[in-house]
């Protein structure tokens, strides 16, 4: 019970927070982007150029766009990513479109950046496995064109570092956001771009509550939020129904994993609506197939109501009103090598 109350009180105190002009939010014209970091063309091109290179695995055949497919949904649509050698991972792969407006990253939010983000899968033993950062940066470093690149963009006697690596891949992932969805038009003024059943649905996730936890640009959380500042949700909250035990909500402790507290256990990073009607499987262990059902299980689970097939189909109107103009996107030339073979791992 007393985990139960924070957590309502927490969700009260963000609606408070958030208030309700903050309440939902047009998506921001551009991401942020740390001091430390700025954006180049340079830098860009040189971060998708990695992001598509499985040779940053050890097996040689997986890269970040393996789990996060920015030629389709910014996931790999499927209910947990498939790693090195046919590893199955233990949660569902968040889509990278809009990543970089998250105050945190990853499912339970213990990444504070994307540059602290893309550090993360190419050493974890499922994902990419390569052994430690100084077996990735080797690899980066044996290929003539990568070193060429690096120095262009960082200088240096020695631009090829792990650190490099992650922020030129987090320059990549800043270009990669979806604008102009038709909530976004509806916010900056055309009332035609809802249609009447996404309007009910706007109005109805913020009258049973919704918005206390999905709120602000992205819908995970009040763009107030400091970078690397999680904004946590206790999930699930109601334990007494089918959901919980059909789909296994509360087999992963979430945050509690990465932290040990015990307060963290079954915390997760409120995930964005962004996009979500195209990122079927869903939750944390892509569980549960469609949409329509995802929005029952969060009424039950979260807010413990049974929401009617109509209240439904508004609330998934307006979700789907969220689905933003995925940019164009060309598969990069990678560097090559001549006459020698890169080792990756193998």
């Amino acid at each position: 019970m007393i985990h139960l109350r924070n957590t309502l009180s927490s969700m009260a105190l963000a609606l408070a927070v958030a208030g309700p002009a903050l309440a939902m939010e047009a998506l921001p014209e551009q991401p942020p982007v740390p001091v430390d970091n700025p954006q180049t063309a340079a830098k860009i091109e040189l971060g998708k150029q990695l992001y598509f290179d499985p040779r940053l695995s050890s097996s040689g055949t997986v890269s970040c766009n393996s789990c996060h497919n920015v030629m389709a949904t910014g996931t790999d649509s499927i209910r947990t990513s498939v790693g090195v050698e046919g590893k199955l991972g233990g949660r569902n792969a968040p889509t990278v479109w809009n990543a970089a407006y998250l105050s945190s990253q990853f499912w339970d939010g213990r990444a504070a950046t994307l540059e602290d983000q893309a550090k993360g899968p190419i050493l974890n033993p499922i994902e990419m496995a390569m052994p430690d950062e100084d077996s990735a940066v080797e690899v980066i470093r044996a290929i003539p064109g990568y070193v060429e690149r690096f120095q262009a963009v960082f200088g240096g006697d020695n631009p090829v570092t792990y650190d490099n690596i992650a922020k030129a891949i987090a320059s990549y992932e800043r270009t990669l956001i979806t604008p102009n969805s038709p909530f976004d038009n509806y916010m900056r003024g055309d009332k035609k771009a809802l249609s009447p059943e996404a309007e009910r649905g706007m109005k109805l996730v913020q009258d049973v509550g919704c918005t206390a936890c999905h709120s602000g640009p992205t819908f995970a959380g009040p763009a107030t939020l400091a970078t690397g500042q999680p904004f946590l949700q206790r999930f699930p909250i109601f334990l007494d129904n089918e959901y919980v035990s059909t789909y296994k909500l509360d087999v992963d402790p979430g945050r509690f994993e990465s932290t040990g507290k015990e307060a963290d256990r079954h915390m997760w990073r409120v995930p964005t609506w962004r996009n979500v009607a195209l990122t079927a499987p869903y939750f944390h262990n892509g569980s549960v197939d469609t949409l329509d059902e995802a929005v029952r299980v969060m009424g039950k689970t979260q807010l413990n109501i049974e929401l009617s097939e109509a209240q439904v189909a508004d609330i998934v109107a307006f979700l789907e009103s969220l689905t933003g103009e995925i940019p164009q996107q060309t598969m990069p030339i990678l560097p090559m090598t001549s006459g020698s073979w890169i080792h990756t791992g193998n």
